[in-house]
């Protein structure tokens, strides 16, 4: 653990991993250069969380003057596939990513990894181990119990070397033999503790072919891979951090020289209401869940694609979250934001209705057509466009606006009542027509000529405005309503919760597409480019499916709704009726028909609005901004944050009263915006994983618990870390914050003295690092900082260890 750990907010905006370059580029580390990497492995398609470690090294690169590598990790021949690589690379160019010259593949290293390894060899730095998988496992011991050494561990360097040539030239089967790093089987990293650096695998490689039955493992061969290609910052995420260790020590036997290139680690993207493991991915592509890694209900970035959200949104998404230096998952909320917020300047606005009704005007000439222009663009969107609606004798409503027996504040048609056409003139239902069974098949109307144009004659108000399409020029189409693949934030942590082992998929959304296969949609389209993204009015943003969608049989992908509809679901608001043309799809091949059809919920939100306000996208309900806007004047937090917050009146409270609470404790004044900036983020990235789908008065503790944990926090009686346990604690069984940090051990070591004994120890113990470290070997700092963290059980306070160490250290 590194200062890089410590949580704390870097100055001016300016993120950790970039001052840590500021730093080097200032000092002329590299003579200037900025060298980094994106290493996936292809092992399947990336998903959104990669797009936050493209955006962080190629943005960096970019920056800096320096250049990004695109490198494959495929030192697994059993998983990898050049499907994988082909889509890798059409996803980076999709986000707007070029890595030049500077393609390449761990295979290519292949030769250059098997003469390092005998070096490590001849070093006696290296061994072959006869023994089972089984038994290298159990021999690792545990974090409190120390490894047991192998009975090979101490063969000759002239017998490893001999087997580690017939592994190469494949006398022997898989896992007969493996080599092993010779370190310490006592270390508290246990990931010291002589881990594997090649293993037998006699797979034919997609690259190599068969030319290799050997192959190395990730940990040996990543850091390897950097110092060849001169790359300077090796950028990870968190989950790596204890491999920094080993990354170091590679380098060190095998004599690279600094500078050379250091590991950083970063928080991971994780989004909710999705699951970021590619082994699970695949998963659902295999089982049939999905129609494949392009499922737009996927979290892959082909899916993103294929559902047409814009690669600017993304990116915009991942600026906003900011690099961090600890784990948190993200609420989605914030990436559908960063979607509309990108669609609502640029799609044009149609007219759809996803359930016809058909309309009659009784007092229209058959035949004739009235073409009607209609901006493609709202008045408060600063683009130009329009085109024609033709307007005939019959049209087609949604089934939504029409209501005979409707409820408090409907504001549609109604029979005997009036209602706007949008871009038309205002119509009146005089009679219903019903089928055999009594559904209504049909409305017949009269139009008032008066009130083209927007025009109503005095004293008399139309409440409400609907869209429409001619049944004569309307398009029939195909439209898929994609909703969040998963009906819980976390289906993994939902799952590990259960009494009984329970599965991930045991959470997926069954209501996660939907589709409408009767709906109608104005002519226009039919001209338009494929590639258009469009808001079908107070429906939500759509653009033509890339793989099933033509000019002949249009099918409409829903990117993202108007609004946050799971909020106001969340609020007991009925949202989305699924139309009766629609189906809903939980799992692909295995159709549920929504007996309840018209009671069901989605994430449409086809609630009407006044005329003006039409063509919006309101993201937001009206009284979710007055309480963002009353929370940003007082407190002065970002504008999404206050929206997020104020999606719920129970969280606002939460918030006020601990922030009040907090403020009293600390002393501070009160309109501290600090204080609140750091009560705001606990509730909406730390709270939400503890909650487990309780609501907030089901929590065993309340605001003056929470300022109590804060408060610790805040003056530095726990780190972020154990903060983080200890709202667990709080979240699972109650009680006091105070003794849960003394029960559980959690109080940050601070005191200079106990430290400074603490480090003067470790140095004793390690002379050999320190003289590394003293001859220039200063990556070396994270060794030791991981022993004065191990010391303390992860509680020293890391700031104050590292200026102690670099004091004593010279």
């Amino acid at each position: 653990m590194t200062d890089q750990d410590s949580g704390v907010v870097p100055p001016e905006g300016r993120d950790f991993i970039r001052q840590i370059i500021d730093a080097d580029v200032a000092t002329g580390r590299h003579g200037g250069r900025v060298v980094t990497r994106f290493p996936p492995e292809p092992n399947g398609f990336l998903h959104i969380g990669h797009a936050k470690s493209i955006l962080l090294n190629f943005g960096i690169a970019h920056e800096f003057g320096g250049r990004c590598h695109l490198r494959f990790d495929d030192t697994n021949p059993t998983t990898e596939e050049h499907e994988y690589v082909e889509a890798i690379r059409a996803d980076v160019q999709w986000l707007g990513f070029d890595w030049g010259e500077h393609l390449y593949h761990a295979a290519d290293y292949f030769d250059r990894m098997y003469e390092y390894a005998e070096i490590l060899i001849d070093k006696g730095r290296a061994y072959v181990d006869s023994q089972t998988e089984e038994a290298i496992r159990a021999g690792r011991g545990t974090v409190t119990v120390a490894g047991t050494e192998s009975p090979f561990r101490n063969r000759t360097i002239t017998e490893n070397l001999d087997l580690f040539r017939r592994m190469r030239a494949g006398e022997f089967g898989d896992g007969e033999h493996v080599l092993r790093a010779r370190i310490d089987m006592g270390s508290p990293n246990m990931l010291m503790r002589d881990p594997i650096l090649y293993r037998i695998r006699k797979a034919e490689h997609y690259r190599t072919g068969d030319a290799w039955c050997i192959y190395p493992l990730y940990d040996y061969a990543h850091c390897l891979e950097d110092a060849i290609e001169g790359v300077t910052h090796s950028l990870c995420t968190l989950e790596f951090a204890n491999n920094r260790e080993l990354y170091d020590w590679i380098l060190d036997e095998l004599g690279f020289e600094e500078p050379r290139p250091r590991q950083y680690e970063f928080a991971r993207g994780v989004v909710d209401y999705t699951v970021m493991s590619k082994r699970k991915l695949l998963l659902l592509v295999r089982e049939g869940r999905v129609t494949g890694w392009d499922d737009p209900r996927m979290p892959t970035l082909a899916g993103f694609r294929r559902r047409g959200v814009p690669p600017s949104a993304i990116l915009a998404f991942w600026k906003m979250v900011g690099v961090a230096r600890s784990d948190s998952r993200v609420d989605i909320g914030k990436l559908e934001y960063s979607v509309r917020d990108d669609l609502n300047g640029t799609s044009p606005r149609v007219l759809a209705v996803l359930d016809p009704l058909r309309v009659v005007l009784t007092d229209w000439p058959e035949g004739k057509v009235r073409h009607l222009d209609a901006p493609y663009f709202p008045h408060d969107v600063p683009r130009e466009g329009s085109r024609t609606l033709p307007f005939s004798r019959e049209l087609f409503i949604d089934r939504t606006d029409f209501a005979e027996d409707p409820p408090a504040g409907f504001r549609r048609l109604v029979p005997g009542g009036e209602v706007r056409l949008r871009y038309g003139c205002v119509i009146r239902c005089e009679e219903v027509i019903r089928d055999a069974d009594g559904r209504v098949t049909e409305l017949r109307c009269s139009h008032d000529p008066d009130t083209w144009g927007g025009g109503t004659p005095e004293g008399r108000k139309v409440k409400g405005t609907i869209q429409w399409v001619s049944a004569e020029h309307g398009v029939p189409c195909e439209v898929r309503l994609y909703d969040r693949l998963f009906s819980v934030a976390d289906p993994e942590a939902e799952a590990a919760q259960q009494e009984e082992e329970g599965d991930f998929r045991d959470y997926l959304n069954s209501s996660s597409l939907r589709v409408v296969t009767g709906a109608i949609i104005e002519p226009s389209v039919k001209q338009d480019a494929t590639d258009t993204r469009y808001q079908f009015e107070r429906l939500g943003y759509f653009w033509r499916d890339p793989v099933d969608g033509s000019k002949e049989e249009l099918v409409f992908n829903r990117i993202v709704t108007l609004r946050d509809a799971w909020s106001a679901r969340a609020a007991g608001a009925v949202v989305d009726p699924l139309p009766l043309t629609a189906r809903a799809v939980g799992s692909v091949g295995v159709p549920q028909i929504a007996g309840a059809a018209r009671g069901s919920t989605g994430a449409l939100t086809t609630e009407g609005s006044e005329p003006e306000r039409e063509g919006r996208a309101p993201e937001w309900p009206s009284e979710v901004i007055d309480r963002a806007d009353a929370l940003v004047a007082r407190y002065g937090f970002g504008d999404l944050d206050a929206r997020i917050l104020s999606r719920s009146p129970e969280l606002v409270d939460l918030f006020e009263q601990t922030t009040a609470l907090l403020i009293e404790r600390l002393g501070r004044s009160s309109d501290d915006p600090a204080t609140a900036a750091t009560v705001v983020n606990w509730i909406i990235n730390d709270l939400p994983p503890v909650l487990g789908g309780r609501d907030l008065t089901q929590l065993p503790f309340g605001a003056g618990e929470l300022a109590g944990l804060l408060a610790l926090l805040e003056t530095g009686v726990v780190s972020s870390r154990g903060a983080g346990v200890v709202l667990e604690t709080l979240a699972s069984e109650g009680g006091d914050p105070v003794e849960i940090v003394a029960r559980l051990q959690l109080a940050q070591v601070s005191d200079r003295d106990a430290l400074g004994a603490i480090v003067a120890g470790i140095l004793e113990a390690n002379p050999d690092k320190v003289k590394g470290y003293r001859d220039g070997r200063t990556g070396l700092m994270g060794f030791f900082m991981g022993q004065v963290m191990h010391r303390t059980e992860g509680r020293a306070d890391p700031e104050l260890a590292r200026e102690l160490l670099e004091k004593r250290l010279g």
